[in-house]
């Protein structure tokens, strides 16, 4: 496991799961991990809401232990926040749907359908802005779906491996480039300063136009029974 905090997976309890449940808070966090520490004025600017409102929804999330500030980005009285952790788990599901806590029920139903809207957009959004991105990656995107004839044991097993092959691409990128930063410079080495031949970088091949270099890719697993009828 990494010794990193921000690497780690949070799992949730009642108390927790009370505090991140809210539209704002869960939009807020979201875009903590995606692009990074911010402060309460430029995350208003980014969701469309007051720096006051953003502000004390941040302070929730940092008493809840979700986020904490960033000091080294600090300067005067500006106040940065980053997030504790990469994302959040839950060990049990129905231990929340089932919850004799009324509130709990609900703080899970809330999470639930901002997450579940929180994809539809996502996906509105890349269906509207597909033609500003390099050609590379207008062909490479997919929306599939499949329905399956499967037992609640064939499902979960179906969904715990799709989760770990889609994992297991995460430190992926990482060991290509390492890999292909150490051909590039043995083939420089061996060809010489500025020889003829020396290989393109890889962002920039020739008659390629805009180079569709590496981009963070959002997926979404669902998987859920459905009648018969």
């Amino acid at each position: 496991m990494t010794d990193n905090p921000a690497d780690q997976i949070r799992a949730l309890d009642a108390r927790s799961l009370r505090g991140l449940a809210h539209p704002l808070r869960m939009r807020m966090i979201a875009a903590l991990r995606e692009f990074g520490p911010a402060t309460a004025s430029q995350l208003a600017d980014r969701m469309g809401e007051s720096s006051g409102a953003t502000s004390y929804h941040l302070r929730q999330l940092a008493a809840y232990g979700f986020i904490e500030d960033d000091p080294e980005r600090g300067v005067g009285r500006e106040r940065w926040w980053k997030v504790r952790y990469r994302g959040t788990r839950f060990d049990n599901v129905e231990d929340f749907l089932q919850h004799p806590d009324p509130t709990v029920r609900g703080a899970m139903s809330t999470f639930l359908y901002e997450h579940a809207a929180a994809h539809a957009e996502q996906v509105s959004t890349w269906l509207g802005t597909m033609h500003e991105w390099p050609q590379g990656w207008q062909s490479t995107w997919d929306m599939s779906d499949w329905t399956l004839r499967l037992t609640p044991e064939l499902a979960e097993q179906m969904i715990n491996e799709a989760a770990a092959l889609i994992e297991s691409y995460r430190e992926r990128l990482a060991e290509a480039e390492a890999k292909a930063g150490a051909a590039a410079g043995s083939a420089a080495e061996a060809a010489g300063p500025d020889a003829p031949g020396a290989p393109n970088p890889p962002d920039s091949a020739p008659g390629d136009g805009e180079a569709a270099g590496p981009a963070m890719v959002r997926i979404h697993l669902h998987a859920f029974p459905r009648s018969d009828a």
